[in-house]
Order: C-alpha cells, then sequence, then structure tokens
C-alpha cells in the first residue's frame, strides 16, 4: 500500500512496478482522479478531502490494507510517515512499515529526543529544549537561551509548526500558532524550542541502513534556498564551498548517531553550518522531497532501497563503492504567489508542458486538466538538473525551467529562474536567509 498522495505517490508505484510488486493506491476524494489512482494496480477511498480524515486516518488505512491483503505499507514523507504510533500499529496487523522501527521513529522523528540521543553519540546540537509543557515553560527556557529564538513541532517538517520569535511580545502568539498548525499537519501539537543561529547554512546528509548492523551515507545536500517559513525551494549535491573538514566532520556524525541507535531504513540528518561550526538540528525518519538528486549523483534507487530493506535484504555494499559523481540540482515548482507571501494558488491547470534533454527529470503528478486541491501541500512538481560540473547543472535546469509550461495556477518558476541567476547563488556562497536578503522576499 502507498499510503500517500501526489508526486512521491507516483514516485514510490513507479519504484515497485519496477521490482514486480503489486500497489494499491489510497485517495481523498478531493484525489479522485490523481495520476497516482490511475497508475496504481487498486485504488481505494479512504475519506473526503481534508488530510485529518483521509490521508491521516488511521484506521481507514489500516483496514483498507488488510482487506486488500497488503504486505506493507509505504509512508512516503509527510503525513504518517515519521508517525511512530502509525508503525506500531502496521506492526500489530502483520503489516511491514517500510521505514525504520518504531522505536527509532520515536527517538528520532521527534525532533526534541532526537537531539538527546545525538549528543549521546558525541553529535554537537543546537542549544534549546526537550519537549515544553506549556507557553510559561517556553518564556522561562527562551529568557535563559536568548532571543531570538525558534518554535518548532517535535513531529514537524516542511517548515509546519515552526515560528521564529524575535522577543517576548511575540512568544504567545506563536506558541499557539505553531501548536495548531502542528495539531493541523501532523496530529502532534507539542512544541520545542532551540535558539536561532542567524544566516546558517542548511545541510543534510543522507543515510541507509539495514537489519545487518550496515549503514553508509549517501553524501549531503545543501538546503539553504528555503522561503520565509523554512519551507525548502532548491536543493542541490554536493553542498558548493563547503570546507573538506566540515564534508568529512558531517558526514562521520551522521553514522555515528545511526549507529548509536542501531538506525535501519532510508533517513536523513540535518544540521546548521556557521563557518566551521556544525550543529544537529534534527532527522527525518523517511524519504526526503529532494532525495531526487542524490538518486542523481549515486545512480542509485533509494525507494528500491527502502524496500528492499524492509523485505530484509542486506545493503550488498559499503562505503568504499559508494561515491558522487558530478552535481545534481532540483527546483520545487509550488502552486502559490511568491509575491504574496506564497499564498498557495489552487485551482484546474489548463495547459501542461515539461522539459526534456541531458540530465533532466521531472517527478510530478500532474497532467492538463488536473485539479490542484486546496488541502494539501501546494508542490506540484520537481525538476532535478544533473551534469559533470555544477555549471553544466545550473545550465541545464534554467533551459528546463525555461521549456516548463504550467497554465492555470501561479507557479514559483520564475522564482526559482530569478534564484539561479543570483550572484550569490552562482558562486555557491548562500545562506537560509538568502530569498529574505538577496530578493526582498518576507
Amino acid at each position: 500500500m502507498i499510503a500517500n498522495r501526489g508526486e512521491i505517490a507516483l514516485r514510490i508505484n513507479r519504484a515497485c512496478q519496477e521490482l514486480g510488486v503489486l500497489t494499491v493506491a489510497i485517495f481523498s476524494e478531493a484525489d479522485r482522479d490523481s495520476l497516482h489512482v490511475r497508475q496504481a494496480d487498486e485504488a481505494f477511498c479512504v475519506g473526503p478531502g481534508p488530510a485529518g480524515r483521509s490521508y491521516l486516518n488511521i484506521p481507514n488505512i489500516i483496514s483498507t490494507a488488510l482487506i486488500t491483503r497488503c504486505d506493507a505499507i509505504h509512508p512516503g514523507y509527510g503525513f504518517l510517515a515519521e508517525n511512530a504510533r502509525f508503525a506500531e500499529i502496521c506492526s500489530d496487523h502483520g503489516l511491514t512499515f517500510i521505514g525504520p522501527e518504531p522505536r527509532v521513529i520515536a527517538l528520532m522523528g521527534d525532533k526534541a529526543s532526537a537531539k538527546n540521543v545525538v549528543r549521546e553519540a558525541g553529535v554537537p546540537t543546537t542549544p534549546g529544549t526537550g519537549v515544553l509543557s506549556s507557553v510559561e515553560e517556553a518564556y522561562a527556557a527562551a529568557e535563559s537561551i536568548g532571543y531570538p529564538i525558534l518554535l518548532k513541532a517535535t513531529a514537524g517538517g516542511g517548515g509546519r509548526g515552526m515560528r521564529v520569535v524575535n522577543d517576548p511580545s511575540e512568544l504567545q502568539r506563536a506558541y499557539a500558532g505553531a501548536t495548531a498548525e502542528a495539531e493541523a499537519s501532523f496530529k502532534d501539537g507539542r512544541l520545542y524550542l532551540e535558539k536561532l543561529i542567524r544566516a546558517p547554512r542548511h545541510i543534510e546528509v543522507q543515510v541507509l541502513g539495514d537489519d545487518f548492523g550496515n549503514v553508509v551515507h549517501l553524501g549531503e545536500r545543501d538546503c539553504s534556498i528555503q522561503k520565509p517559513a523554512h519551507q525548502k525551494l532548491i536543493e542541490e549535491t554536493p553542498a558548493p564551498n563547503l570546507a573538506p573538514a566540515v564534508r568529512a566532520s558531517l558526514h562521520e556524525m551522521a553514522l555515528r548517531a545511526c549507529r548509536h541507535v542501531g538506525y535501519t531504513n532510508a533517513g536523513t540528518l540535518e544540521f546548521l553550518s556557521a563557518g566551521d561550526d556544525v550543529y544537529f538540528m534534527e532527522m527525518n525518519t523517511r524519504i526526503q522531497v529532494e532525495h531526487p538528486v542524490t538518486e542523481m549523483a549515486y545512480n542509485i534507487d533509494l525507494v528500491k532501497e527502502q524496500i528492499r530493506i524492509a523485505s530484509g535484504e542486506a545493503l550488498g555494499y559499503g562505503q568504499s563503492d559508494l561515491a558522487a559523481r558530478g552535481n545534481a540540482i532540483e527546483c520545487r515548482i509550488n502552486a502559490e504567489d511568491p509575491r504574496n507571501h506564497f499564498a498557495p494558488a489552487a485551482g484546474t491547470v489548463s495547459k501542461l508542458v515539461f522539459p526534456g534533454g541531458p540530465g533532466i527529470r521531472v517527478d510530478t503528478h500532474l497532467y492538463a486538466g488536473a485539479t490542484i486541491p486546496p488541502y494539501y501541500d501546494s508542490m506540484i512538481a520537481k525538476v532535478v538538473a544533473y551534469g559533470d560540473t555544477r555549471e553544466i547543472a545550473i545550465a541545464r535546469m534554467e533551459r528546463a525551467l525555461r521549456e516548463t509550461v504550467i497554465e492555470g495556477v501561479q507557479t514559483t518558476i520564475e522564482l526559482c529562474l530569478e534564484v539561479l541567476a543570483a550572484p550569490a547563488f552562482r558562486d555557491g556562497r548562500y545562506n537560509v536567509e538568502f530569498l529574505s536578503n538577496e530578493l526582498a522576499l518576507r
């Protein structure tokens, strides 16, 4: 069963088809005509449009998996992908959860407890708290740590349930807003806070682990081009202008943390880098949106690896067998208005043309006539460009974005082109405040 929607559901379905694995798709009433529904071997509606009544509806999802005699459930990213209780329920019903075991999800998927775990492994973390029990506790912790601080959902991802707080006058409202958003997005409103590090780079390390104690990294990705709400827009591998010692340290810390907890399946450890200082921020115990850039550089299908590992196979290779080749860049195409605080732009796609040519990959669930519902994340496509050098990858990406035509809804295509043309990006010297400082988007 593919317990997700959109492009990641289609991506998982394609991997299963190539492996000869039959698939069951689930969908909400709003996604009845979605492409992943058409491509799966079977498809079943699990509820109405709002995610809480469909893609987060655990009883309906489990019931459908049992009725259709599924062996396993792939959660994709978002929704239930980092829900330890969901993974436990899968196991209780004889279903293999394609991801880490519930114990590890609870440890590492929870952003607050993950910091405690990696500190045990000797990995530095940003100053912060455990799970907050009240806004009063947040006030006391912020006073001790010092403003500005960042409120974050413990079960968060994609920038949801996250708020920057510059002084005490902002904390009450930020706490309430982050709690409500986290509860709506993840059915988990718990928060923690950490010291806000100004203008860092956001670097993440991709890992794979199997049930035999083997764990490897597949390099790092620079995810510093982010919208003001901390949602990623452009990612690339390898991270440009990263000191060799810092790069090696990131890889080593990621492996050390994974070995410490006995990590299995695919995961990503995220770090903040400021000069030579590196701090662990959080771990995503799932496949990432930006996994295609790693796949392009390493020539490994990460979704197939997830399925192989979950079925009990060993990795079959070690760290010395892995080496990146060239450069890869991903641009997220979102249905939103960048000049209006990235307001979502739901609607119907009236015309659609995607790019092709050497080194170009497009992951999307769009088709001409598709309706983009208002209930979910606004990402509608990912364009990925590969080249032997970073310069070639950038040139191919610019060409690909100019070839792309999406009419009927506003998108982030032109914004991505602006980023690619900016001198700071061309030089590979940018940080998480790039859009606010370089392009004046706030």
